[in-house]
């Protein structure tokens, strides 16, 4: 595997010639007359790599400045023998206990003051400089003795950085708070108007009065405060992993460094975290509880969860891919049926996995993840996991020259991916969906329809696409309206959400009318007025939000009772308004193609058009609904030029299309235990079938997969 440019893009793909396909392996959890069986095991099943080492600071460096590397050693050379190359990783997501006793300061503490244990992870704050100092030192350690390790191929950073705990409240924590903050504002008068001072009498004298955001101590804290506050933990976590990054890359140029993410919360992709990684890694759990899912099962939360990150860098691997039945003490997931850990990962692929490692080898026999299953059972038998994982392996291995160098195909994309975006909403939600919580509708659409959708910044290349929907991002920046335009000009269709520009970077409301001086040159519109509006859950219920921000559902009032409700015309159609509602004023050559149709405001505009170039510009004074999206989606796809991949797509296949310059790739999966027949297939030849050709119809059996190399 080679490095690949460092410049972020949904479009890139990782620069490589091997497709990575293993697993993680704890050699340390298990005694060494197992190792051998276990390497020669790997290797037969078509595995080329293992990932090693992420939680063993405390074999690495028993006691401080005391390094033992054999144990490692051992397990490495042993699975060099039979062929499996090792990924390393910085062990720093849990600190040894004489670290920890050494500089309690630091651990982290949270929100009540609480600090943090020893005997769990990611205890340490990332934002201490001596925990940093610690950090670097070990990781300088591991690279200078593996320096010249043949077995060695790369790098994971830590390991799922932010899981467990972002926050950190600590006294060390504050004082990097308040030099992070010098640093961006220089004087404390910018920083008292970014955050408000005048409001509440909360401006500071002195970058040192400075005091982290508390919830409800005992009220509300500024938004801005809050917005700097995670921008804050941001900034820490991709200096900590920097500073491993600097060290890796000094010691072996030819080591790739990658992350493996779990949750995604307080990191920048695009402003910091990735652009020093060759890729990034995402961690896929899909827990298999379809009834936790608002808008579908797991197979479309996974989906989901793929591309949104997909949307962060481009391709990626998925170092941890659900292999078996999942557990902590305080949760668990189902059990993936014969057929599904194949059909799970085959889905990872399609959706732009350039590698992918089975959790875990082994399951462990203490601790706090002793039912965390692996490819192999607790009693060291491989049974019919094992066999998928082998069957997977071989396709892949097989397929490695077809799939590398594709990236995933999006006629449809949503703005994603945008780190001020997603915090400023969380910063002042008054009671609505955040923007991709709002974006899931059009994604869910589009995943059962079979049309190819995905995440994308502004920033990013648009010129792939036919359909832009941009989800209520209160930021905006100007520089991005004229990318849209462009993008309208060339034929595309831009749909712009309601709130869309009314706050600025300091997360300030703006002081013109909104949707802000450039959007609404480029929409027509302007917002006259604008409210909140009950939400219908699940049920057809209206609810009514606390001052907490928590849902209160009426007992069995029926929606029509609601004196707030809004509704608009959209065609022939009349339809019920999502969350909120704007009042528009429009110029004259801006076309309304949905009024509202009640209260006082019947007859004024709610969604607009505008022809702009080639294509055309539509604002939507609401929050989407299933019903406007599909409403929406009916009236603007077909102009577009939007079709599904496979039309008549049967519930429960869920295809993808990858694709580049020379070659497209078809991923078709079955979600279902029972098989389907899937009609209106492109010709084409079905690589996971000896290459028999296909037009047509397929069959697909329970779990089934097939990747079709079109004509």
């Amino acid at each position: 595997m080679t490095k690949t440019s460092r410049a972020l893009s949904v479009w890139r793909t990782i620069d490589t010639d091997r497709f990575l396909v293993g697993t993680p392996h704890y050699p340390e959890h298990v005694d060494e007359s197992y190792w051998d069986n276990d390497a020669r095991r790997m290797a037969e099943a078509g595995f080329n790599a293992a990932r090693l080492g992420e939680f063993a600071w405390h074999i690495f460096e028993p006691r401080e400045g005391t390094f033992d590397f054999d144990l490692f050693d051992r397990a490495i050379a042993g699975l060099g023998r039979h062929g499996v190359k090792t990924i390393l990783c910085t062990p720093t997501a849990t600190p040894p206990r004489w670290l920890t006793v050494k500089h309690p300061e630091i651990l982290r503490v949270d929100g009540n003051g609480r600090s943090m244990s020893h005997g769990s992870r990611q205890h340490a704050d990332t934002s201490s400089p001596v925990f940093r100092d610690y950090s670097r030192k070990i990781t300088r350690a591991m690279a200078e003795h593996y320096r010249g390790n043949p077995n060695i191929i790369g790098w994971q950073t830590d390991n799922e950085l932010n899981t467990s705990m972002p926050e950190s409240y600590s006294p060390s924590a504050l004082k990097e708070f308040q030099a992070y903050l010098q640093d961006t504002y220089k004087t404390i008068d910018k920083l008292n108007f970014a955050w408000g001072g005048d409001f509440w009498a909360t401006a500071y004298d002195d970058f040192s009065q400075v005091v982290f955001p508390q919830d409800f101590a005992p009220t509300f804290p500024s938004p801005g405060q809050l917005q700097d506050y995670h921008r804050f933990l941001a900034f820490s976590t991709a200096r900590f992993q920097h500073d491993q990054v600097e060290i890796l890359r000094a010691t072996n140029k030819d080591w790739f460094v990658f992350h493996n993410l779990g949750g995604l919360r307080d990191i920048d992709f695009r402003g910091q975290f990735s652009t020093d990684l060759d890729f990034v890694g995402y961690d896929i759990y899909p827990l298999l509880y379809d009834e936790f899912f608002r808008f579908g099962n797991h197979a479309k939360a996974q989906a989901l969860h793929l591309d949104v990150c997909r949307g962060f860098s481009g391709n990626y691997i998925v170092p941890e891919q659900q292999s078996g039945f999942g557990a902590q003490p305080g949760f668990c997931t189902l059990t993936p049926e014969p057929g599904e850990m194949r059909r799970m990962a085959m889905s990872s692929v399609a959706r732009g996995a350039d590698g992918v490692m089975f959790f875990r080898w082994r399951p462990a026999h203490f601790g706090a993840e002793i039912y965390w299953m692996g490819v192999i059972d607790h009693d060291d038998v491989a049974r019919h996991r094992y066999d998928e994982a082998k069957q997977f392996a071989t396709e892949m291995t097989a397929l490695k020259d077809k799939i590398l160098g594709t990236w995933v195909r999006m006629d449809v994309a949503i703005a994603g991916s945008d780190f001020d975006n997603q915090e400023a909403h969380k910063t002042f939600p008054i009671g609505l969906p955040g923007p991709q919580d709002d974006a899931i509708l059009l994604h869910q659409y589009c995943y059962d329809r079979g049309i190819a959708c995905g995440f994308i910044h502004p920033e990013d290349d648009l010129s792939k696409l036919k359909v832009f929907y941009v989800p209520h991002w209160v930021i905006w920046k100007d520089s991005w309206t004229a990318r849209l335009e462009a993008f309208a000009e060339n034929g595309g269709t831009v749909i712009i959400g309601a709130r869309t520009g009314t706050r600025d970077e300091n997360n300030h409301v703006i002081r013109e009318t909104a949707p802000g001086p450039s959007l609404s040159k480029l929409t027509g519109v302007r917002v006259e007025d604008f409210g909140r509006l009950a939400a219908p859950d699940a049920k057809g219920l209206f609810t009514t939000m606390t001052r907490s921000g928590g849902l209160v559902i009426p007992p069995d009032r029926p929606a029509e009772s609601s004196r707030r409700i809004r509704r608009f015309t959209l065609g022939n159609r009349e339809l019920d308004a999502g969350y909120f509602y704007e009042n528009l004023a429009t110029e004259a050559d801006v076309e309304a193609i949905g009024v509202w149709s009640n209260r006082y405001a019947e007859g004024t505009p709610v969604i607009t058009s505008r022809t702009v170039g080639k294509g055309r510009v539509l604002y939507v004074g609401t929050y989407l609904t299933p019903e406007l999206t599909h409403q929406l989606a009916t009236r603007t796809f077909a102009h577009a030029v939007v079709a599904p991949l496979v039309a008549d797509l049967p519930d429960g296949v869920e295809v993808t299309l990858r694709e580049n310059g020379e070659r497209r790739l078809l991923f078709l999966q079955n979600i279902k235990d029972i098989p389907t027949e899937v009609t209106g297939v492109p010709s084409g030849k079905n690589l996971l079938d000896g290459n028999k050709a296909i037009s047509g119809a397929l069959t697909l059996a329970g779990y089934g997969c097939a990747i079709i190399e079109m004509h």
